[in-house]
């Protein structure tokens, strides 16, 4: 309710001005990608992989083959081979375990997959990411990047356009 004191019912009292989620000033301009970049993922020293940005996945995944869950200090960890953006890796990545769950695949059956929270850069931008470990040999890129990985990073996707963020081939090494 709002308005003067005489507009109120009497006895009542005014009620709290609500707060706006909105931060104070101009909006910022959403950051824009193309529907391929080339991104980082430092944690696990893999660098120029080419990405397809999946909106339509909840969930982000890289390519990853003879997963294997061990135990490190009590705490639950994965080692597995993952695509270097070059080729397979010459040595197994670790990462603790965030979480197993059960994910969709392309065909929309559930999948037990684990999970682990890695940095993802892309460009100039570094933050963190959950993604899944999935067998992907027959899918076209190595990893995806769902939503749930660009949600409040300010960012929209150009369908019609690749590689805004990053440069069309990785950088010499």
């Amino acid at each position: 309710m709002t308005g003067s004191a005489s507009d109120r019912a009497p006895g009542r009292a005014p009620e709290p001005a609500r707060k706006s989620k909105r931060r104070a000033g101009p909006a910022r301009a959403p950051r824009v990608i193309g529907w391929m970049e080339r991104i980082d993922l430092p944690d696990l020293g893999l660098g120029g992989l080419k990405v397809k940005i999946d909106t339509g996945a909840r969930t982000s995944a890289l390519h990853a083959t003879d997963i294997q869950q061990f135990e490190r200090d009590g705490a639950p960890w994965v080692s597995f081979m993952a695509d270097s953006g070059h080729g397979l890796c010459d040595r197994p990545l670790e990462a603790p375990i965030h979480a197993e769950r059960a994910i969709k695949n392309t065909s929309g059956a559930p999948e037990d997959r684990f999970v682990i929270r890695t940095h993802l850069r892309m460009g100039a931008r570094l933050w963190i990411i959950d993604v899944s470990l999935s067998d992907r040999t027959n899918m076209l890129f190595p990893m995806i990047v769902g939503r749930t990985a660009l949600r409040r990073h300010n960012i929209a996707v150009h369908t019609g356009r690749s590689f805004l963020a990053t440069a069309k081939t990785p950088p010499e090494e």
